[in-house]
């Protein structure tokens, strides 16, 4: 019997739901500003080296996403509006929607500000159908803020997060354990959650294009190939992804790194890399509305020894300028005339959000006969 059938037997009765805002920031301002309903805006992006942190939908039609240069966003669609930002707003919101998620489950576990993984297989209203749970559930977010969501519904994270995507915007789509197979089978290669576009641009290259083409290659090779990310796209393949849902989670620190095609020692040439890749940190702070008080570079050289530097402020931020200034001036103190094959910018130390609702067990009998409907 195969792995993918074991798991199913394993986990045939597991609901997880994920919820995912659609253009949060975006729909929250339209909302909240009538004039701009129906028109193409962008939060950010507004300064010559401003970068879009949300676009409207009526915008993403010429092209315009998010962590996108502003600059570059205008010349896709000439007429897009920007908007400043509102992080205290858009937590506000937040705030109300995970209001309504804990009113199915405790456990919630959020991703950022608009998007989080529900696990519904026992719930608070006794309802066995995890498709009418998320119904309901986008239907008093809508009620409650005016703004859309669609849902995500399967067995696992993995899957009920790719589920989300499928019929944005506003609407939901299931994947029940007899469909996963075939629905990861013709599933696009960059469409797997957690393969980003270095990797699949990589595995296009060895002939992967759809999952399909994935479940064909062995454990061992995709191991020799990918390292230790060869048995995650192994698994999740075949659906097989057991990581909980994880009410109280803690966020330590958030970073991201490029690791370069050739080795780079031009320091003009590094601080243009060291650029970008505090944009797409700040972004990710804002997107989840961290602060932090903590800059960290992290650089890894040709003969892939790697250090780390770090400055602690006494104060929290999640503005570009600062990452961008301290991580820079991390780079050229005492700055190692050797090549350089990566580099990476975190930012740590957050402040404390309020104290996350308590956890009240609860014990609820609910029948399994049809697993979602």
């Amino acid at each position: 019997m195969s792995a993918f059938f074991n798991l199913e037997n394993q986990l045939a009765n597991r609901k997880i739901i994920h919820i995912d805002m659609d253009a949060f920031y975006a729909s929250v301002e339209q909302y909240d500003n009538p004039d701009l309903r129906g028109k193409p805006i962008a939060v950010g992006g507004g300064s010559d080296r401003g970068v879009v942190a949300a676009a409207s939908y009526e915008s993403r039609k010429f092209g315009v996403r998010s962590a996108m240069s502003g600059k570059q966003a205008k010349k896709l669609c000439p007429d897009l509006i920007f908007v400043k930002a509102r992080f205290s707003r858009y937590k506000e919101v937040s705030t109300q929607i995970r209001k309504i998620f804990y009113e199915y489950t405790d456990l919630v576990e959020p991703l950022s500000l608009d998007e989080a993984f529900l696990d519904v297989t026992v719930n608070k209203i006794n309802n066995p159908s995890a498709t009418f749970i998320a119904e309901e559930i986008r239907a008093k977010i809508f009620e409650k803020t005016g703004l859309t969501a669609s849902a995500g519904i399967s067995v696992n994270k993995f899957l009920a997060k790719i589920a989300s995507d499928e019929n944005k915007p506003n609407g939901q789509y299931l994947i029940p354990p007899h469909k996963i197979e075939s629905f990861l089978e013709d599933l696009r290669i960059e469409r797997f959650f957690g393969i980003g576009k270095v990797t699949a641009d990589k595995m296009k290259k060895m002939g992967i294009f759809t999952g399909k083409d994935l479940k064909e290659w062995p454990l061992e090779e995709l191991e020799k190939r990918f390292k230790s990310s060869g048995r995650h796209y192994y698994q999740i393949v075949r659906g097989i992804h057991q990581s909980p849902v994880k009410p109280f989670r803690e966020r330590k620190s958030l970073s991201a790194e490029r690791t370069f095609s050739e080795d780079i020692i031009d320091v003009t040439v590094l601080d243009e890399k060291l650029f970008e890749i505090c944009r797409e940190v700040n972004q990710r702070l804002k997107k989840g509305d961290f602060r932090g008080k903590t800059v960290t570079l992290k650089i890894k050289y040709k003969d892939f020894t790697v250090s780390t530097r770090s400055k602690t402020f006494d104060f929290y931020f999640n503005d570009y300028k600062t990452i961008y200034s301290e991580a820079k001036e991390l780079l050229l103190a005492n700055f190692p005339k050797k090549f350089i094959r990566l580099l990476g910018v975190g930012v740590s130390n957050f402040e404390k959000e309020e104290e996350p609702q308590e956890f009240k067990p609860y014990q609820i009998e609910i029948p399994f006969k049809g697993f979602y409907e």
